[in-house]
C-alpha cells in the first residue's frame, strides 16, 4: 500500500485528540514528502545531523520532533527550528536545552522520559525521579523551556498485560502530576505507543503516539 492509504488507515484508527507523530527516521525526502502530501505535517527523527538536513529541505511548515535519545553536546545545531524534544532523560539536559534556546530567543517544548519497561536498554527517569525535579526550585530558573508532559516506551514483548500494567502505570503518574502547574510545567502531552502497540496505548490514556513502520513500511 502507499504512504498516503497508510495514513487514511491510520486517521481512521486514531481519535482525532490524539496527534499522530509520523517517525521518519532513515526515510528519504520523497518518502516524507508523500506523507507531507497526505496531509502530514508532524514528523519525528532520533538523530539530530539527520534532522537538521531534512529541516533545511523540506517544507518550513512541518513541525519536527527530537525522538531519540539526546546527546547534550548536539542539541544547539536543532535549538532554532525543533517543535518538541520527547526524550529528555536527566536535569542537566533540560539545562542544555534551556541554555540553547536562549541563544535563539525561544522555549522549547520538552517531555520528560519516563523508564516504565523492563529493560536495560531503554532510557529514562525513575518516577521518583522526576518528581523530584518538577518539585526542584531549579527548574523554576529555565525560563526558556516548558515541560509539557511524559513520554514513556513499554518493554517490547508479547506479554501485552505486562504492556498494559507499563502504561497504565505512567498514565496514572501522569495525572497525578497534571496539577502542577507553574511557570514553566503544564502537563498536557503523554507520548506513548508506537506501530506495535499504539492502539493499547491509546486505550491507557495515550496523547500521542509515535509511528514509522505503519506509514513508511519496515526499515
Amino acid at each position: 500500500m502507499s504512504i498516503s492509504n497508510n495514513l487514511y488507515d491510520l486517521q481512521k484508527t486514531i481519535p482525532k485528540e490524539v496527534t499522530l507523530v509520523a517517525v521518519s527516521k532513515t526515510k528519504p525526502n520523497e518518502s516524507i514528502l508523500d506523507a507531507y502530501n497526505a496531509g502530514q505535517r508532524i514528523f519525528g527523527e532520533n538523530r539530530i545531523q539527520e534532522m537538521v538536513l531534512k529541516y533545511e529541505t523540506l517544507p518550513k511548515d512541518i513541525q519536527w520532533h527530537m525522538i531519540g535519545h539526546l546527546q547534550r553536546n548536539k542539541i544547539k545545531y536543532m535549538a532554532h527550528f525543533v517543535h518538541l524534544i520527547h526524550g529528555v532523560d536527566s536535569f542537566k539536559t533540560l539545562v542544555e536545552i534551556n541554555k540553547q534556546a536562549k541563544k535563539h530567543h525561544r522555549i522549547i517544548d520538552c517531555l520528560l522520559q519516563v523508564k516504565i519497561a523492563d529493560e536495560d536498554t531503554k532510557f529514562g527517569l525513575s518516577f521518583a525521579e522526576i518528581t523530584q525535579i518538577l518539585n526542584s526550585d531549579e527548574l523554576k530558573n529555565l525560563t526558556h523551556i516548558n515541560v509539557n508532559g511524559f513520554m514513556g516506551m513499554a518493554s517490547f514483548t508479547s506479554k501485552k498485560t505486562q504492556v498494559k500494567t507499563e502504561f497504565e502505570s505512567l498514565k496514572s503518574f501522569f495525572d497525578t502530576h497534571k496539577v502542577n502547574i507553574q511557570q514553566n510545567v503544564n502537563l498536557q502531552i503523554l507520548s506513548m505507543g508506537m506501530s506495535g502497540d499504539y492502539p493499547l496505548a491509546i486505550n491507557c490514556g495515550s496523547t500521542m503516539v509515535r509511528i514509522g513502520s505503519a506509514i513508511f513500511g519496515s526499515r
